[in-house]
């Protein structure tokens, strides 16, 4: 018995194989500490610890300005007002400084899935015209075996006539003594 010699790789899969003749195409805004930043942020608006947060922060501003514990905002709280126009000012471009950034992301990829695909069809036309010409071969050799096939029992038939009359002139012929 032999055991197969062909190692067996357990090596992790790189799935982003296909994408990486496109990582030169670089983000619109570049990959600076600043761009990374701003689409960080960008990310953090939209989950729910944000949104949790900054409901505790309002309730708890609102609590303390109505409930007197401080004073520095009062009933129609326009300083809360100016924080939240504060933020939203910020907020607005940066989320769409990271839309802009996924966009450039998903059109890289989208060039590289279609590059990928019609390096698929490429590869399995030449597959499909490999397999013709390989049917065609192999119906060309089976006709040649077919004709080998006859020969031989052309051959053989005629062997055996010969045999068959060899036969008959050895059988009838007296024998001398």
């Amino acid at each position: 018995m032999t055991e197969s010699s062909q190692p067996t790789s357990t090596a992790p899969v790189d799935h982003l194989r296909f994408h990486r003749p496109h990582a030169h195409l670089g983000p619109t805004f570049g990959n600076d500490r600043f761009a990374l930043r701003a689409e960080a942020f960008a990310r953090f608006f939209g989950t729910p610890m944000f949104l949790g947060a900054q409901t505790l922060i309002v309730l708890i501003w609102i609590s303390l300005n109505m409930l007197g514990v401080v004073h520095f905002d009062a009933y129609p709280f326009i300083l809360l007002n100016l924080a939240f126009s504060l933020q939203s000012a910020y907020a607005a471009p940066l989320i769409l400084l990271a839309q802009t950034r996924q966009a450039a992301r998903d059109k890289a990829q989208a060039e590289a899935d279609a590059q990928h695909r019609e390096a698929l069809a490429i590869a399995n036309s030449e597959r499909q015209a490999q397999a013709a010409q390989n049917t065609a071969q192999l119906l060309e050799l089976l006709e040649q075996n077919t004709r080998l096939t006859e020969m031989t029992k052309a051959l053989t038939e005629r062997i055996d006539c010969l045999t068959t009359e060899m036969h008959e002139k050895f059988v009838s012929k007296p024998s001398m003594p």
